[in-house]
């Protein structure tokens, strides 16, 4: 399981270097095989291992071909995944169209997800963390039943 937030530099070939405390369980577990793909409700990259990855695909492969936001959603998830192995140094290669489309330079934020990574710019993080922050705070939010069991 993933979890952590983790800052990131971009090198000058659009390579990240995933942080150490992460490589060994990619390895050990999965082979340090990852899918990069678009998160289509947010401008940053999800990062998945293999195996949870084709979960996801089982999940793409379920919908509706004729659906019009369901076809849109596999377009964009399918049509920007890009399989990719964590090199010797723990480092992985960025397309373009994906450094791209989450408007990824110089600065990132690696965020754990449980099965999953998310990859942000960091100023889109830190825009992100604004927002979260009063979604969690609007009264809507916190008289959720579903949120009963996180009072602190």
């Amino acid at each position: 399981m993933f979890r952590g937030a983790s800052a990131l530099n971009l090198d000058t070939k659009g390579r990240i270097a995933i942080p150490k405390r992460y490589r060994e369980p990619l390895h050990a577990d999965f082979n340090s095989q990852l899918v990069i793909t678009v998160d289509f409700q947010a401008d940053c990259l999800l990062l998945y291992p293999l195996a949870s990855w084709r979960e996801v695909e089982a999940k793409l492969l379920r919908l509706s071909d004729t659906q019009p936001s369901e076809r849109a959603m596999k377009r964009l998830l399918l049509g920007y995944a890009h399989e990719c192995e964590l090199d010797k140094n723990g480092r992985l290669l960025l397309p373009p169209p994906l450094r791209q489309y989450a408007n990824l330079d110089k600065h990132a934020m690696l965020v754990g997800q449980l099965n999953k990574f998310e990859l942000w710019d960091e100023a889109a993080w830190q825009q992100q963390i604004a927002a979260s922050r009063e979604t969690i705070q609007s009264d809507a939010f916190t008289e959720s039943e579903r949120l009963a069991d996180f009072s602190l």
